[in-house]
């Protein structure tokens, strides 16, 4: 994990882990033979959402632990 990034709780690994699932099957359902690629950019943000969240509710819990 880098240094940056927030210790996720357990509903955050869930919902990152849905969200890459996803992606995934978005992946596996471009069949690309027309040159076209699945565009993920909105699951993308979605996960940042999360991990940006994450940040806040770090901050925020050391902040309250000082």
């Amino acid at each position: 994990m880098n240094g940056n990034e927030p210790r996720l709780t357990v509903g955050e690994k869930a919902q990152i882990a849905w969200l890459v699932a996803r992606m995934a099957k978005r992946g596996i359902a471009d069949d690309r033979q027309m040159g076209g690629r699945v565009d993920q950019s909105d699951l993308q943000r979605k996960v940042d959402r999360v991990l940006d969240q994450a940040r806040k509710r770090e901050e925020r819990t050391a902040r309250e632990g000082k």
